[in-house]
């Protein structure tokens, strides 16, 4: 993906961590800027989400050293029909939080790289797909920065995006 991370991301010892009963709390308590609350869900609902779909959702805490400074929830689709040529095997990202005053430190690219490397690794799909909001200060902006491209496609009221893997 074009462009390189900030150097607070890359020089500290930023990671993806499980959702534990050691941590949940700290997740639950995660906020983003109160102006971006309308194109993201909370922290909670995520998790709910993951709860009821545990094959396929893939929730994480996004730490920096000791310090909890995002979600992300990745999804990975077994409901595929290959018989179907309408459907397709799709993987990607479902959620992105970056706390409230940790946001433009590279925390959200490392986040969607992780998802990404971690589609990579499940070896399924070729490509990444997101999906957001559209709207004034929404993710649109981030996501076609690191490479997404929109689909023409809209899952509801939100805009479809991919990313090839290649890229």
């Amino acid at each position: 993906m074009p462009g390189a991370e900030p150097a607070a991301a890359k020089a500290s010892s930023v990671r993806l961590e499980e959702v534990t009963p050691d941590n949940v709390e700290a997740a639950l308590a995660l906020k983003v800027r109160p102006d971006q609350e309308r194109f993201v869900s909370t922290v909670a609902k995520s998790l709910a989400e993951a709860y009821a779909n545990p094959r396929t959702a893939w929730p994480r805490l996004v730490y920096d050293g000791d310090e909890l400074v995002g979600f992300v929830m990745a999804f990975f689709d077994v409901r595929f029909d290959p018989d179907n040529p309408e459907d397709r095997l799709r993987s990607g990202l479902w959620r992105l939080n970056i706390a409230e005053g940790r946001q433009g430190r590279g925390y959200g690219t490392f986040a969607v790289r992780a998802v990404c490397e971690e589609v990579r690794r499940r070896g399924r799909c070729r490509v990444v797909t997101v999906t957001w909001a559209e709207g004034e200060g929404g993710p649109e902006r981030f996501y076609l920065g690191l490479g997404f491209h929109r689909t023409g496609e809209t899952s509801g009221d939100q805009v479809v995006g991919e990313l090839p893997l290649d890229a």
